[in-house]
C-alpha cells in the first residue's frame, strides 16, 4: 500500500512530518535512487527510502518486536 512520502519518514521517527517536507523540498529524500517530490507515494514495504544516503527503517510498529 503506498503512503505519502512525509508520513513514511516521520513514522520511522527520523523527523516530523513538516521537517520532512522540509528535507523532500531541499531534494536530500530519494526513493529508489531518485530525488523525492512532495506529495509523492511510496510502499513502505517495497520501496528503498534514504535521506542524506541514509536508509531509513520504514517497518511500522507493528512490526517491530519488543523485549523485556
Amino acid at each position: 500500500m503506498e503512503i505519502r512520502l512525509q508520513k513514511i519518514i516521520a513514522e520511522s521517527g527520523f523527523c516530523s512530518r513538516r521537517k520532512a517536507e522540509e528535507l523532500i523540498a531541499q531534494r536530500r529524500v530519494k526513493v529508489n535512487g531518485r530525488p523525492a517530490s512532495i506529495g509523492q507515494k511510496a510502499d513502505p514495504n517495497r520501496d528503498r527510502i534514504t535521506v542524506d544516503g541514509e536508509l531509513l527503517d520504514t517497518r511500522t510498529r507493528d512490526e517491530l518486536v519488543y523485549y523485556m
